[in-house]
């Protein structure tokens, strides 16, 4: 399947602002909604004011860059505190402190999650359970792990992917199941309490009209909508969704299914929606999804369930083209914002907020 052309966009997106900084922008994360957290390749995260777009905490000197950042409120301060993955460790700040820029030294908790021995032990993406107990990690070496919180104990899925794993997710109301995504094209479901894979999907090759494979399906970027739908983007340009796990909205009373099948291929679409690779996707509401391209193609859509089939179409509502990113590397998204981050052509840093017009 693939997205009709042309279209008739129903939102409207302006650039409001491009700021530019030394190095690569690797991650983003909002704070409250006022506060923009940026991760580099040179190992600084910094916390931008989105009204005066100037930095008001960073923290510099990590080693290596951060490549994945998650906020949590905590009581009585308007700054997050934030968990880092940077190389082999997972790193947790708090920004309210005094200092305006604090060091690896000012983390209030390390943990060595690779391996000394292992170059491809590195960080890509970790993520928070809803109730903050847990942090899961995925790894170049394809290793997909969790963290708990309260022990620091690490803890390894019994099986690894086959190549890079660059996407991690928990899943809404199972509090001990994850899914990851690789470049081995796979998607794999964990309980990470045993650690075994409960359910798996290989994404199947794409080819043309005249039998031409295009670049391998590799998972780059996935989402979880707040109802269960999947969201796989890959590197020959099409989102897979996953529609086995979906739950509706109004059914919060209704008992929950014994199973979750999100990566069921009988229950699942995919959709062609550029000719790159998917590199980033967010969801800012139960059925919103935005994505960008590697050379930045940024496009809103929206998710409508067929319940009775069991299927999933994609409605472009917005469509345009960063302006200064020459390849994309974050994506973050709320109900007025678009925010990218890459790097420019002259191999610095940058990110652009788009912000919504209108109703």
């Amino acid at each position: 399947m693939h997205l009709s052309e042309p279209f008739e966009p129903s939102e409207s997106y302006n650039l409001q602002h491009t700021l530019e900084i030394p190095s690569h922008v690797c991650s983003l994360a909002f704070g409250h909604a006022g506060h923009l957290f940026t991760g580099s390749e040179d190992g600084t995260l910094r916390v931008y004011d989105l009204s005066s777009f100037k930095v008001l905490k960073a923290v510099r000197g990590l080693g290596s860059e951060v490549s994945s950042i998650v906020c949590i409120k905590r009581p009585n301060t308007e700054l997050r505190d934030v968990w880092l993955a940077c190389g082999k460790r997972v790193m947790k700040f708090q920004m309210d402190s005094p200092k305006m820029i604090q060091t690896a030294e000012d983390a209030l908790v390390v943990i060595e999650v690779g391996e000394e021995s292992s170059e491809d032990d590195i960080l890509n993406e970790i993520a928070i359970n809803a109730n903050k107990t847990h942090l899961a990690f995925c790894m170049d070496s394809g290793v997909v792990g969790v963290i708990e919180i309260s022990t620091k104990q690490v803890t390894r899925m019994k099986s690894n992917h086959d190549s890079v794993c660059g996407s991690v997710k928990f899943i809404p109301d199972r509090p001990r199941e994850i899914v990851s995504g690789g470049y081995d094209t796979t998607l794999r479901h964990f309980d990470f309490l045993l650690g075994n894979i409960l359910s798996s999907h290989k994404v199947s090759s794409y080819t043309t009209i005249g039998g031409m494979a295009l670049a391998p399906p590799f998972v780059m970027s996935m989402a979880i909508s707040s109802t269960g739908l999947v969201v796989a983007g890959t590197a020959d340009g099409r989102v897979w969704i996953g529609c086995g796990g979906y739950k509706k909205p109004a059914s919060k009373a209704a008992k929950k299914k014994r199973k979750w099948e999100g990566l069921n291929s009988d229950e699942a679409t995919e959709i062609k929606v550029a000719e790159g690779p998917i590199v980033a996707l967010a969801f800012d509401d139960r059925d919103t999804l935005t994505l960008s391209t590697l050379l930045g193609v940024i496009m809103r859509c929206t998710l409508i369930f067929d319940e009775k089939e069991g299927s999933v179409a994609l409605d472009r509502t917005w469509q345009k083209e960063t302006e200064s990113i020459e390849k994309v590397n974050a994506l973050v998204t709320d109900e007025k914002r678009v925010i990218i981050g890459g790097l420019t052509a002259d191999g610095g840093g940058v990110f652009e907020i788009w912000r919504r017009e209108g109703n």
